[in-house]
């Protein structure tokens, strides 16, 4: 009786160690599994801030060219400027991003792109400035970068979905409340943004 009572301890004992094993190589993998996710994001997040930022960098040289034109008009002008600083100004931590956060940035982004659509469009009215080689070369890097941006978007969006319904599906979502994985926000489309820019006329 005593012997079966020690081999009941025993077995149990084992069957514990067991458990307890099996939910440590869950946890590991699981962990790990959720950081090459959330790097994945944060990855697609990087390049999403550097083609907005070479988006900016055309700003100044796009000044420098409409300047040369001194009928054009300088407040469509000025307001790019202040579209693109107030743009750049917005820096956002993809670990710790909320959707206010991302609306926040595609809202200063938006109005950076709508600052530049309309200075675009006040072009069309000065043949000699639309004609300018520099100008036209502008054209050229702005629209490659716009389906840039869109493009990387679409990429970060998808690495999102991937890394929410990993963290929210079960027994994920366990794991992830007790280790603080959130899920990130996505970028949401603006009306026309399925439409490349039209800066060649």
């Amino acid at each position: 009786m005593k012997n079966k009572g020690c081999l009941s301890a025993g077995t149990i004992g084992i069957a514990l160690l067991i458990i307890v094993g099996v939910i440590f190589f869950w946890g590991k993998n699981g962990y790990n599994n959720f950081v090459t996710k959330e790097q994945n994001v944060n990855s697609k997040w990087s390049n999403i801030e550097t083609v907005y930022q070479k988006r900016a960098n055309l700003i100044p040289n796009l000044e420098n060219t409409v300047k040369s034109y001194s009928k054009f008009e300088q407040e469509t002008l000025t307001k790019v400027v202040e579209a693109r600083s107030k743009a750049t100004s917005i820096n956002i931590d993809p670990t710790n991003m909320t959707e206010a956060d991302l609306a926040k940035f595609q809202a200063a982004q938006g109005e950076l792109s709508g600052a530049l659509s309309r200075l675009m469009a006040v072009v069309e009215s000065y043949p000699n400035l639309k004609a300018d080689q520099q100008y036209i070369n502008f054209q050229r890097e702005y629209t490659a970068i716009e389906n840039s941006i869109r493009t990387e978007t679409v990429y970060y969006n998808d690495a999102a979905k991937d890394y929410n319904t990993t963290i929210k599906t079960f027994p994920n979502n366990i794991l992830a409340n007790f280790t603080n994985f959130k899920e990130k926000p996505f970028f949401k489309a603006e009306a026309g943004a399925e439409k490349a820019p039209e800066v060649f006329k």
